[in-house]
């Protein structure tokens, strides 16, 4: 590593070139502001301790950066685990400029999150690559990572968008006329009706192809899925069958690009198949014309068919996705 120098995060100085790091990979851009909200609602002190079965617990992290001489950040890891994180596992994001490749770089950082690993105990690290970088398959490959799901991005352009397709008319009017109430969060504000909303992402996240760990309990996920930067109480919309809610589109707005992503959609099981996550898609791309976003976009994982089924009926078009990788941590190689 030619005059490059591992270092901790220094804050909030870094923020801004953190940022425009992150920028070059992230699907989203991030701001500063937004990186030092997240921060704000972290676990300031970590807490880490064997379960029952002898697997890593708890909550904790490290990021450090990797700096040139002009203290430009050229290189970020950040390896983490929170409370609902499944047992032993550390998730993991490695991230090199491009301009600094095949210097070392990414040598250094993944020897340090395999390192700190080792030292709290975890067994399984995370992390993921753009299936479009075979530059970045390949590294994760040598040190003994394996590809063990695929995430696609879809985007629905919205300039071509018609609000008022006669079947997409069709589609919602079926729900009311069957006794399905749609709503937003806005229409029924409260704590109440967020715990029952919490009870329906308990009920439907685990239904994910992929999806490990726990939910997070109701605190936490309030804060990390309704308490977020893009949030709005409006862009929350709800599906119900009496007081009962059992289908969710939760939206963010990215002011940067004038874009909406979907942050979860969601059906209860007793209610799949009735068209309930084709409206609620419907009515997120009516809303996303509305407020006049270029564009609303999603991820969701290649075995997820009736969510990619609903994107393609919808003019959703596939964009790049990203592997997820995992790797044993006696078994990697540094």
């Amino acid at each position: 590593m030619n005059q490059v120098m591992l270092r901790e995060l220094n804050l909030p100085e870094d923020y801004e070139l953190l940022a425009e790091l992150l920028n070059t990979w992230l699907s989203e851009p991030t701001t500063a502001e937004r990186l030092k909200q997240e921060d704000d609602q972290m676990f300031t002190v970590g807490d880490t301790y064997k379960d029952a079965d002898g697997r890593l617990a708890g909550y904790d992290r490290t990021r450090m950066v990797a700096v040139d001489e002009r203290d430009r950040i050229v290189g970020f890891v950040s390896t983490w685990r929170a409370p609902w994180t499944e047992p032993g596992v550390l998730n993991n994001t490695f991230l090199v400029a491009e301009d600094s490749r095949g210097q070392g770089i990414g040598d250094a950082l993944y020897c340090h999150a395999a390192e700190w690993g080792t030292m709290l105990g975890a067994d399984t690290l995370y992390s993921e690559v753009w299936d479009d970088c075979p530059e970045s398959v390949r590294f994760a490959e040598r040190r003994g990572f394996r590809k063990d799901r695929h995430m696609f991005q879809s985007v629905l352009q919205l300039d071509g968008f018609n609000p008022n397709d006669e079947e997409d008319k069709l589609t919602l009017e079926r729900l009311t006329g069957g006794g399905i109430r749609l709503t937003t969060l806005a229409e029924e504000s409260g704590e109440a009706s967020e715990r029952n909303l919490h009870e329906l992402y308990c009920e439907t996240l685990p239904d994910i192809p992929g999806y490990v760990g726990e939910v997070p309990y109701f605190e936490e996920w309030r804060k990390w899925h309704l308490a977020v930067e893009g949030y709005a109480e409006d862009r929350v919309l709800i599906a119900a069958d009496g007081d009962r809610y059992i289908g969710v589109s939760n939206v963010l707005y990215n002011e940067q690009t004038n874009g909406m992503y979907h942050e979860y959609t969601g059906v209860s099981g007793a209610y799949r198949g009735r068209g309930i996550a084709l409206g609620l898609k419907i009515a997120a791309a009516r809303l996303a014309h509305q407020r006049n976003a270029s564009y609303i976009r999603t991820d969701n994982d290649s075995l997820n068919g009736p969510i990619l089924s609903i994107n393609r009926k919808l003019g959703y078009e596939p964009l790049r996705g990203k592997y997820r990788i995992v790797a044993q941590l006696g078994e990697t190689r540094l």
